[in-house]
């Protein structure tokens, strides 16, 4: 069994995503380098992933490294937050509705994320890739980005000489060496980081246009999937807010970063498990006979926020940059705004971070039985 794990976009939200890791290396044996062949990351979720395939060494210290870095995460380590740098950024995004040519020469978005390159390219070792490839400790770690020319999700990765590349419809896969670009392009949340040139073409943040997130691991041979999540959604049955007023821009704006880095995942994981119920339904005599060979079960544990994370940003949010804080204000998004989710996105600020880390550890434990037997232990 080819085990895959896919870690899905959402901003600061990420974050759990690195406690439910440090918990399931907590229940695994000390000895485990990487228990994951086959590795897929989207937009933060790219940061994780190749932080976790990216270096060497048992995988309770490449998880215990990486809750270091967001332990110790910072607004200033993502983004410039210094009022000129953010106040610039603002300049040019508005020139370039009035006036073309600002979006030309460079890339135009609100937010500088340079120090977040910086940061990345010292910590993630792009070498050690092909070195994990060739021990067999790695079958293939994939990036997904979007790119502006064609709106095509495109799922760059690197493996083994026999996965081969794909294309369907609205997505398609490119073998490649992986490097900081390609993470840069697929954590760049179009209007907020700037879109990055890959070749002769830009590319943005891959969770947008993403309608199949699981395929990209299938694709590359896993048939045994554990997908980390970051919905707003625990109970599957969201109750709908109150408001005495009409939906502020940041409430909006949330609402759109949700259809990009939750919708998308939920739904392909819908679909995925309706496929396992009709693939155990037809007996495997009746597949032979109707040549029905692409149709075979995919194990799957997924696991998602126990609790809202809409609710944990609320208690943070005066604790952003000034700049940005003004700027999340005037949009709406506080919580009497509702806009308290688009807020959380940028929420790289410790105490938030380290929150979400504790959440995840704490559901990670909570499916330790689970975890056990899609393990094998």
């Amino acid at each position: 069994m080819h085990k895959g794990l896919i870690l899905t976009g959402g901003g600061a939200r990420a974050a759990y995503q690195v406690g439910v890791l440090k918990g399931i290396a907590s229940i695994l044996p000390r000895s485990v380098y990487n228990p994951f062949p086959i590795i897929c990351g989207t937009s933060a979720g790219a940061i994780n992933a190749l932080s976790i395939a990216g270096r060497a060494g048992p995988f309770r210290l490449r998880t215990s490294k990486l809750e270091r870095i967001w332990h110790e995460l910072t607004p200033g380590d993502v983004y410039r937050t210094d009022p000129v740098g953010v106040l610039k950024n603002t300049f040019h995004l508005l020139a370039s509705f009035i006036h073309s040519g600002y979006g030309i020469s460079k890339p135009v978005s609100l937010l500088d994320n340079t120090p977040l390159r910086q940061m990345m390219d010292n910590y993630v070792k792009f070498d050690y890739l092909n070195t994990a490839i060739a021990n067999g400790e790695l079958q293939g770690i994939a990036i997904t980005a979007m790119s502006y020319a064609s709106g095509q999700s495109v799922t760059f990765y690197q493996g083994h000489e026999d996965l081969p590349p794909w294309n369907r419809s609205r997505r398609r896969g490119e073998k490649i060496n992986l490097s900081i670009d390609h993470l840069m392009a697929s954590t760049a949340i179009p209007g907020l980081f700037p879109a990055v040139k890959i070749g002769q073409d830009y590319f943005g943040d891959g969770a947008v246009r993403q309608l199949k997130p699981i395929s990209p691991a299938l694709h590359m041979g896993a048939n045994k999937l554990l997908i980390v999540g970051v919905s707003d959604n625990p109970s599957g049955n969201p109750q709908p807010a109150q408001l005495d007023h009409s939906p502020s821009t940041a409430q909006i704006v949330g609402h759109m970063f949700n259809s990009a880095f939750i919708d998308a995942v939920e739904s392909d994981l819908e679909t995925l498990h309706n496929i396992n119920r009709l693939a155990a339904a037809l007996p495997h005599s009746l597949r032979e006979k109707n040549h029905i060979t692409d149709l075979n079960p995919v194990d799957v544990l997924s696991i998602s926020p126990s609790e809202s994370i809409d609710l944990i940003a609320q208690e943070h949010l005066s604790q952003l940059p000034r700049s940005l804080r003004l700027f999340l204000r005037l949009t709406g998004a506080t919580a009497r705004g509702g806009g308290s989710s688009a807020a959380s996105y940028l929420l790289f600020e410790p105490g938030f971070c380290r929150k979400l880390i504790d959440l995840g550890m704490r559901d990670a434990l909570a499916k330790e039985a689970d975890i056990k037997v899609f393990f094998d232990l």
